[in-house]
């Protein structure tokens, strides 16, 4: 009997079978890819009609838990989902995603409301602000985006506007982005790690993640995670202290509140970089960092 995979194992075997179907897809023998592609659908329908089976039987027997755990399971929901199959509603995936990145986007001094979900599009409402901060722009687009593709692949389209609008240049987020941050916005992978969740309320880990130097703080009510360089003097903040939920330079003295974008309580006009962090319900934290060969 094969061993039980992980979440990781499975992406990466999800990943093999994309593979091999792209290279049966290709086969210069019409016959031979055709009868390649009608076996693998026959098992797919075969499988699929299995896991029906399944679900209406657990479903006579459940009283929601069962429900519950298939869907905080990757590979299962991911397979349910492939034959239409999920036990739970596609809104309310979407608003268990919203709800899971709204520590996050608060704060940054935001929020997210769901305006409405049709045939597969979900529209958004961006609320507050992070005026000055562009970096923190595009993390907030990439723990949304995330967060809901992760709970919702079956999402077709989101659609964002803002509390006040700004020029749209795409994406879903409309926001004017240097090209240096819609560079880093679009060559982002999401890394776990997993030693920072057990952290002390107001302690701090720097961590490397992709190559890249991470500092996370825990602050009163939630994880952080922010570019261990300080704004002011461009010292490393790698000994910083959280005092009262700002981080103090030990270089310049200068403090920058966690909770808020990280600003500047000297000078606004200064902020940390924050990483993009999401800590879902089973306490695995991840992150966004630059991909191989992308320029951090």
């Amino acid at each position: 009997m094969s061993a039980v995979l992980d979440d990781t194992g499975a992406r990466s075997l999800v990943e093999r079978v994309e593979g091999l179907l792209a290279a049966v897809e290709s086969l210069p023998d019409a016959q031979a890819r055709e009868t390649a592609l009608a076996a693998v659908q026959s098992l797919v329908e075969l499988y699929g009609a299995g896991l029906e089976r399944l679900v209406a039987h657990a479903a006579d027997h459940d009283d929601g838990t069962l429900a519950q755990a298939v869907a905080q399971d990757e590979l299962v929901a991911h397979l349910l989902l492939v034959h239409d199959l999920h036990p739970v509603a596609l809104e309310a995936r979407v608003r268990e995603a919203l709800d899971e990145v709204r520590p996050y986007l608060e704060s940054h001094g935001g929020n997210v409301e769901l305006l409405g979900l049709e045939d597969g599009v979900v529209r958004l409402r961006m609320q507050g602000s992070c005026s000055g901060c562009p970096s923190s722009a595009v993390t907030l687009k990439l723990a949304i985006e995330d967060a809901i593709h992760r709970l919702a692949p079956d999402v077709a389209d989101i659609r964002a506007e803002d509390d006040a609008p700004q020029p749209e240049v795409g994406g879903l987020l409309q926001i004017e982005l240097s090209p240096a941050l819609a560079q880093r916005g679009a060559a982002t992978r999401w890394t776990e790690v997993g030693d920072v969740d057990a952290l002390a309320t107001g302690s701090t880990a720097l961590r490397e993640v992709a190559g890249e130097p991470v500092l996370f703080v825990r602050g009163a009510r939630a994880l952080y995670a922010y570019r261990p360089s300080c704004p002011e003097c461009a010292e490393r903040l790698d000994d910083a202290q959280l005092v009262d939920g700002h981080l103090a330079c030990p270089h310049c003295g200068s403090r920058y509140d966690v909770r808020v974008a990280g600003r500047c309580a000297e000078d606004p006009q200064l902020h940390l970089e924050p990483v993009p962090l999401l800590h879902d319900a089973g306490d695995v934290v991840r992150v966004a960092a630059a991909r191989d060969g992308a320029p951090a």
